[in-house]
């Protein structure tokens, strides 16, 4: 039976202050919660070690290139993405351009923004909070570290022969300086597939700590149904032109400028120029959830705090700046978030965040807003039918 659960807006409650693309995996059963995993030793000073990265990528580290980009920078926004996940719920009746060019009328940054156009991939970051925001703050902090942490992960999913191309994806290794990086880009210029697996399936136990505790298929490895991004993006022209990708051989993303201005995405980077430039994130977009991070904070979090109350109604202040309008205004600004992040602790305090007890009148082990942790989230159930097990379910 499908799990439908109405997930609220969240920025006030937590903070006090073609055919239509939508879930890939519909008619799939929902899967049981995990079981509770044992306590992961939290990261010192807000810094995650090489093995505490490793299993915090693992759910994603087997998606394309391009998404894998788009992904981490939306991570950094947490609550635009469940905003994002609601939002996509209750307009299941627009498809292609119309959903589209609707989306970019909602004050989420465009990385959220653009993620509408893949659910399944809108899907998995939205499944657990936690760990997306667990996710944003290790990319924010230790850019290079997460996407080494990603290469490794490739690299022994290749090793154990659990990672080649497929008719939905191309596998490559691309050398550099001598360096090596594994390179997944979709196969089909114009269809994205998005990877459903289980991190014990594709690498065994972790060697520390534990995976996320996510939805994970029953299966080992699958795709689901493929994603037609032309249907969304108009003269569409292969996926060089994808607005975000990861620079492998200098350990940052970047954002392809000329995407945001061809699609008329609010907050275009570069000022009007095309190109490529190294990514840069909008604490505008934050809504005031804490950094993980005490030098990641004193950067952002004015601005972040400030976006909890401009811009909400109106689509005007710190949410609506481009990079070189909020800079001044992340100068001034020195704070420091309480907390640590990483190791999943459920019963201490993750970023500020009390997995046992509450945040920002958030309860974890309760309810929060009519949402009830122990069903499904926002009516997404992972894994089951939909998917083939080493091939590619149907195109969309």
């Amino acid at each position: 039976m499908k799990s439908h659960l109405n997930v609220p807006i969240l920025v006030a409650l937590l903070l006090g202050g073609g055919g239509t693309l939508v879930w890939a995996q519909e008619g799939a059963p929902s899967l049981p919660l995990p079981a509770k995993q044992p306590q992961m030793q939290q990261a010192a000073q807000g810094v995650w070690s090489p093995q505490q990265l490793s299993n915090l990528v693992a759910p994603i580290a087997l998606y394309p290139d391009p998404l894998l980009g788009q992904m981490l920078a939306a991570s950094t926004y947490p609550l635009e993405v469940v905003e994002a996940n609601q939002w996509l719920q209750r307009n299941k009746n627009l498809g292609g351009q119309a959903l589209m060019n609707a989306a970019k009328q909602q004050p989420w940054d465009p990385s959220v923004q653009a993620l509408v156009a893949v659910p399944d991939a809108l899907a998995m970051l939205n499944q657990d909070i936690r760990w997306t925001t667990d996710l944003g703050n290790a990319f924010l902090a230790q850019q290079a570290d997460v996407m080494n942490a990603v290469q490794k992960m490739r690299g022994l999913a290749q090793a154990n022969g659990k990672l080649a191309s497929t008719p939905q994806q191309t596998v490559t290794t691309d050398t550099q300086g001598g360096q090596k990086a594994i390179v997944i880009q979709p196969a089909d210029p114009q269809v994205i597939y998005v990877p459903s697996y289980d991190p014990f399936y594709v690498w065994g136990p972790p060697v520390y700590g534990f995976y996320p505790p996510l939805y994970y298929p029953g299966f080992g490895f699958g795709f689901g149904w493929g994603f037609d991004v032309g249907f969304c993006f108009g003269g569409w022209g292969g996926w060089g032109g994808w607005g975000w990708g990861l620079n492998w051989f200098g350990g940052s993303a970047f954002v392809n400028n000329s995407f945001f201005h061809r699609y008329g995405f609010n907050n275009g980077f570069g000022g009007g120029f095309g190109g490529r430039t190294g990514w840069v994130h909008n604490p505008g977009h934050r809504l005031g959830v804490p950094y993980g991070n005490s030098q990641v904070a004193a950067r952002f979090e004015g601005a972040s705090q400030a976006s909890r109350f401009a811009g909400r109604a109106g689509g005007q202040g710190y949410r609506n700046m481009a990079p070189q309008q909020y800079r001044s205004q992340m100068s001034a600004s020195r704070f420091s978030s309480g907390g640590n992040i990483g190791g999943y602790n459920r019963g201490g305090n993750i970023g500020g965040y009390n997995r046992g007890g509450s945040f920002g009148g958030f309860s974890r082990g309760g309810s929060f807003g009519g949402f009830s942790r122990g069903g499904g989230f926002g009516g997404f159930s992972r894994g089951g039918g939909g998917f083939s097990h080493g091939g590619g379910g149907g195109r969309r």
